[in-house]
């Protein structure tokens, strides 16, 4: 399989740097040689090397990732799967062409996600269910104080015949017929859960979200979240609260209230310590 021929990728960056330009490379690395970068932070932010090995677009405010990243899939030609990243990642070798194969082997499957490590080589939980009552609840309250909770861990993982429900938007590969059929990224999130509203709406229409661990990729983790912390933590509890909006189905939309006000006391834990969220 000769990469380039199936597959573009976007990069949404915010002040990442150099971070970015070891981002654009290790994907051209990987056989991307068409990239684009959405530009999210000011003006001349982009560093000037990154122009070497991709497109640019700078729409001269902050979109936010999810609305960046349908900029930048405008941006690209069409081709079978779009590769999305944030600018902190560095892609191992090899990685894209093993996600690539594995959606070439498996058509129901629309998004696939790799394996995502910290800079410390540990494991990042990027492959999760979708919260269902218990799960959302426990994971809102407890995990800021207590982030190794049963239930937490349960939320972080795949499912116990190793499917998944959703993958982390820092890095993943998505079929782009089934992304433009769902209208790609709900330009309704600005931050946070805008990878797991894509997920809930590919399943919607049929496309199996699908983790690929042998497929690697690491994430240095917070390089543009640790610009404004305070408006980061706003925006995660935000999407939180409109994922459940979209989702919940039954009686469970009589529970959006309780659902909002959890959400508002797990706001204040993760103001009083920034540091625990996640």
């Amino acid at each position: 399989m000769k990469v380039s021929d199936v597959a573009n990728a976007v990069i949404v960056d915010y002040h990442a740097e150099e971070a970015l330009v070891d981002c654009a490379r290790s994907l051209q690395e990987n056989g991307i040689d068409e990239i684009v970068v959405v530009e999210n932070g000011e003006p001349g932010s982009t560093p000037t090397t990154v122009n070497f090995v991709a497109k640019v677009v700078s729409p001269g405010l902050n979109l936010g990732y999810g609305r960046g990243v349908n900029r930048g899939a405008a941006a690209l030609s069409h081709k079978p799967f779009l590769v999305v990243t944030n600018p902190d990642v560095v892609v191992h070798p090899g990685a894209i062409v093993t996600l690539l194969e594995y959606l070439e082997a498996n058509p129901d499957v629309g998004i696939v996600g790799p394996t995502i490590l910290r800079t410390d080589a540990t494991v990042y939980p990027s492959h999760r269910k979708f919260p269902n009552i218990v799960l959302a609840g426990v994971h809102a309250l407890f995990a800021p104080l207590w982030p190794s909770n049963p239930l937490t861990k349960r939320y972080r993982s795949a499912n116990k015949d190793g499917s998944v429900d959703w993958v982390s938007g820092a890095f993943f590969v998505v079929n782009r017929d089934a992304f433009e059929k769902v209208g790609g990224f709900d330009e309704r999130y600005f931050m946070f859960a805008e990878d797991m509203a894509l997920c809930w709406s590919l399943a919607e229409r049929g496309w199996k979200a699908a983790a690929v661990p042998e497929a690697v990729v690491t994430h240095v983790e917070g390089l543009s979240r640790a610009r404004a912390p305070r408006a980061m933590i706003r925006a995660h509890h935000r999407s939180a609260l409109r994922f459940e909006v979209q989702s919940a189905r039954g009686l469970r939309r009589a529970l959006i209230p309780v659902a909002a006000v959890v959400l508002g006391i797990r706001f204040v834990l993760v103001s009083l310590w920034p540091k625990r969220h996640s």
